[in-house]
């Protein structure tokens, strides 16, 4: 008898709203960003621009209100190793290597996410998860220090350890177990007020990298952001500084497009919370810390390699003129820099398809009576098939830590190295992370095998 395990892609969406009802309550403006985001997403869905979406009916539309990324930062290999096992229960497994060093911030990362077509239209949550480098703390005796208070601390509960192992011993759980591993998982993401360091080492943290005191200081990983998707960042934004929430000056990516690429980013910047550090005498001082924020998202087509090349160049060519300020004293400048690189990128699907630049679905507008050629290029240009953009999953190193440091404070910024480390991030994983670049083009080459087998089965009976 086949056992009654709850699906993976259950599993997920409880996680996905549980976690996103107690950051609601741990973040109140976080419910405010939802409704922003809600009435901006029915306001375009609603409006002109809703035909040049080229959205997928019964898919990407019924994702818009469910889709949200979090971001979490671990701090030892042991962490990230037994994350990777709890994340695989939800169906979710690593894609991707960023390694955001390069941009001062001490940490490398990879997405947990859901890789097949079906299951990132069943729910698409996403982990943006970091793992701290602490080789990158200068100071070999607070590097020592961070290395001992990590050591010591046990992030998962003893029931969501055991039930992870469950899962993996009877390939999966019962409905009744998987409520309760949400429920345990949770706690591993919840915010503790209470730092696990004094205030004066956490000072000593917090001078050497922010972020670095944010992961060593306290008793887990709190999710420090988490993300809705929206059709329209930019009436979004706008919406933050309606509401009064303190948006970020400058929307991370590529610049507004009437056919959106890759990943395009902004947040309210991170809430002062209070934080009670212990002392050696049993009293507690009362601090505050600075990390924990709300994120939106845009997300456009997937690129392929050549595409993201051609991204990447043309990006760093406009950052090597001209970098946006944190206070946003040059964002018009920055942002009309951005544009006119960014007309490189033909802006109509079929231009980036037929420059090879975007991964595609496929779909069939009508059958046609005669059979003469069935070449991609060909079917496209007689109206059989129609293209739909493969919605980008991943994320952008550079936008990455430009959220990152807005949400660390301005002073954040520290030199930058050149010590990417993919090998020990994935021996630290204990797997290797996913091809992104792979994956979008198995659910191309898929899409089309479907159109093309369903033509020629047409055609025989004809």
């Amino acid at each position: 008898m086949t056992p009654n395990f709850a699906q993976p892609d259950t599993i997920r969406s409880d996680f996905s709203a549980a976690m996103s009802a107690m950051y609601r309550t741990e973040v109140p403006a976080y419910g405010d960003l939802l409704e922003i985001v809600q009435d901006t997403n029915a306001a375009t869905l609603n409006g002109p621009s809703a035909a040049g979406l080229n959205l997928t009916p019964d898919e990407d539309t019924t994702r818009i209100s469910e889709e949200r990324h979090g971001a979490i930062r671990l701090g030892t290999a042991d962490e990230l190793a037994v994350m990777a096992r709890v994340f695989a229960v939800m169906g979710m497994f690593p894609v991707g290597y960023y390694d955001l060093s390069a941009a001062a911030v001490p940490v490398h990362s990879t997405a947990f996410r859901p890789t097949t077509r079906a299951a990132l239209a069943a729910n698409p949550f996403r982990v943006f998860t970091s793992l701290l480098r602490l080789e990158l703390i200068a100071d070999e005796t607070l590097r020592a220090q961070a290395a001992a208070i990590l050591a010591k601390r046990q992030i998962f509960t003893a029931d969501a350890v055991a039930l992870t192992e469950k899962a993996e011993a009877q390939g999966g759980l019962s409905p009744e177990d998987a409520t309760k591993f949400v429920a345990e998982v949770l706690e591993t993401f919840r915010w503790h007020a209470d730092a696990c360091v004094d205030i004066d080492t956490f000072n000593q943290l917090n001078a050497a990298h922010r972020l670095i005191a944010d992961v060593v200081s306290f008793k887990g990983p709190h999710i420090n952001h988490l993300t809705p998707r929206t059709l329209d960042i930019d009436a979004a934004q706008v919406g933050m500084v309606e509401r009064g929430l303190p948006a970020k000056a400058v929307v991370e990516g590529p610049p507004r497009r009437n056919c959106p690429i890759l990943l395009r980013q902004t947040s309210f910047k991170a809430l002062e919370e209070p934080v009670n550090f212990p002392s050696t005498d049993g009293t507690e001082t009362v601090g505050s810390h600075t990390a924990r924020f709300g994120e939106i998202e845009q997300r456009g087509v997937a690129l392929t390699p050549n595409g993201r090349d051609l991204y990447d160049l043309t990006l760093a060519a406009v950052r090597a003129e001209i970098l946006p300020a944190g206070d946003g004293s040059n964002a018009d400048a920055y942002m009309t820099a951005l544009s006119d690189a960014f007309k490189v990128f033909p802006d109509d699907w079929r231009g980036m398809y037929d420059q090879g630049l975007a991964h595609f679905k496929f779909s069939i507008d009508h059958m046609p009576e005669v059979i003469r050629d069935l070449e991609t290029v060909a079917l496209l240009d007689a109206g059989v098939l129609s293209l739909s953009p493969i919605i980008y999953e991943d994320f952008l190193p550079v936008s990455a830590a430009g959220i990152f440091q807005s949400n660390l404070g301005d002073d954040a910024g520290q030199d930058s190295h050149n010590a990417s480390s993919k090998v020990e991030f994935e021996k630290a994983l204990g797997t290797t992370v996913a091809d992104e670049f792979a994956l979008y083009q198995q659910i191309e080459d898929a899409s089309l095998s479907a159109c093309l087998d369903q033509i020629r089965k047409a055609g025989q009976s004809a």
